[in-house]
């Protein structure tokens, strides 16, 4: 399976006045599964409006996101909707992610029945049981009844990673997904999408402006400014030795994880 972006572009136009905003220029980007991929870049940079293209919550003005040679534009509402299912997303604020008023069983439940992944309240509460032991949280049946408010945000984290990895994705859109966790937290966070990365052979675009983070993690990154991909390389060429000026001077003002 690939998932590309092939010369892509996205223009917001505004209501009055004839103005327009050029989201995303000509970006072109490719992930496989089992593959960790980085978009960096500061706010306002195009990297979470390149996410929203690729999981087709945004259509571009110009190019093309194709799975495995298909458009997704092109996509019929069946074929949407087993999209959905070998591309998720996991956001950066859990808390607004997931409704206060139901539990997680019902939470990662919700999906597991939309998409048939199995059938009748045992069947699908033991598929919630697993996933949410796939991401650490155990023994499950603590965290089956609790409610948003009852977890921590790690916690509440996790269960996004758990409804998306619950339909058995190949690619998983990760924006900004650990950048409001402190950083033991983050640290637990991210070693659960590298065991899913490794155990699973799920591929993600990574969208973050933290890269310490980028630099323990990613395979490949991309570097966005004002919605062009100005630089893209495997992680160790990116650190070691980037070529752009742009990314020097991410590089120079990142702090220094250790």
């Amino acid at each position: 399976m690939l998932l590309e972006a092939k010369n892509v572009s996205k223009v917001f136009r505004a209501r009055r006045g004839g103005g327009e905003t050029v989201a995303v220029k000509d970006a072109t980007l490719r992930v496989e599964p089992g593959r960790f991929i980085a978009i960096v870049g500061e706010s306002g940079s195009g990297k979470s409006t390149l996410g929203r293209l690729l999981l087709n919550l945004l259509a571009p003005t110009s190019g093309t996101v194709e799975l495995d040679g298909a458009p997704v534009a092109g996509m019929d509402r069946r074929e949407a909707f087993a999209y959905r299912r070998q591309v998720q997303a996991v956001l950066q604020d859990p808390a607004g992610s997931l409704n206060p008023r139901k539990r997680v069983d019902e939470t990662v439940g919700e999906v597991i029945r939309l998409h048939g992944m199995a059938r009748g309240r045992t069947a699908v509460r033991d598929r919630v049981a697993e996933v949410l032991e796939q991401v650490g949280m155990t023994p499950p049946g603590r965290f089956l009844d609790r409610y948003p408010h009852e977890l921590s945000g790690g916690q509440r984290q996790r269960v996004l990673i758990a409804r998306a990895i619950a339909l058995n994705p190949r690619i998983i859109v990760a924006d900004e997904a650990v950048s409001a966790l402190d950083a033991s937290v983050k640290a637990g966070v991210l070693k659960v999408m590298r065991d899913l990365q490794d155990r699973l052979g799920v591929g993600y675009i990574f969208i973050t402006h933290d890269l310490p983070v980028v630099r323990k993690v990613a395979d490949e990154v991309y570097v966005m400014k004002a919605g062009e991909i100005v630089e893209h390389n495997t992680k160790a060429a990116i650190f070691a030795a980037p070529q752009h000026p742009y990314t020097r001077e991410l590089l120079a003002a990142a702090p220094v994880l250790t």
